[in-house]
């Protein structure tokens, strides 16, 4: 695949994996709806596998998968999404599937690119509710904070195993290439 792989409409991307928000866990369903409405809008068509329920279920999914031509995957936040990672980074190399991820330690464990809030960042940043709250301030009256800083990385090894040439225009983008 040659070209810019972000301007693709003629893939499908299964969604592995379950969302959670503010604590509680935003129904899959709805969750995938809304992941359904944005693919949309890029001509790209989400076809959900599930990660809970075990290395057997997960192998048998991305390989039915796979079978499909100009597939691809889009790993999210959840408990099984980590527990699973080594699995799901290697399932993608065996079948030579393009994954995204939201975590940059699926990139450095071998997957191809990673997009999510900056872990350091969120650290530091609850660093600061501690003080805080150690100074007396009640947790109930700190705000909820989202994440104000992302992260890209893309490893260059695997994409180059994937035949995939990434554009100059997401490398000046990219905070942390492996090579």
């Amino acid at each position: 695949m040659n070209g810019d792989p972000m301007n693709r409409s003629d893939r499908r991307y299964p969604a592995c994996g379950e969302r959670e928000k503010h604590g509680s866990r935003l129904k899959r369903r709805d969750f995938i709806t809304l992941l359904g409405a944005a693919a949309a809008s890029l001509g790209i068509e989400p076809s959900p596998i599930g990660l809970q329920h075990g290395v057997d279920e997960i192998e048998r999914a991305v390989a039915n998968f796979a079978r499909e031509p100009n597939g691809g995957l889009i790993v999210v936040v959840s408990a099984s999404s980590f527990a699973y990672r080594d699995l799901v980074v290697t399932l993608a190399a065996r079948y030579r599937l393009p994954a995204v991820y939201f975590n940059r330690f699926f990139v450095t464990g071998g997957g191809l690119i990673s997009y999510g809030a900056n872990v350091i960042d969120q650290y530091r940043r609850a660093a600061g509710y501690v003080d805080r709250i150690l100074k007396g301030a009640k947790p109930a009256d700190l705000p909820v904070q989202n994440p104000t800083k992302y992260e890209m990385a893309i490893n260059l090894k695997t994409a180059k195993a994937l035949g995939i040439d990434i554009p100059p225009t997401v490398l000046v983008r990219v905070d942390e290439m492996i090579e």
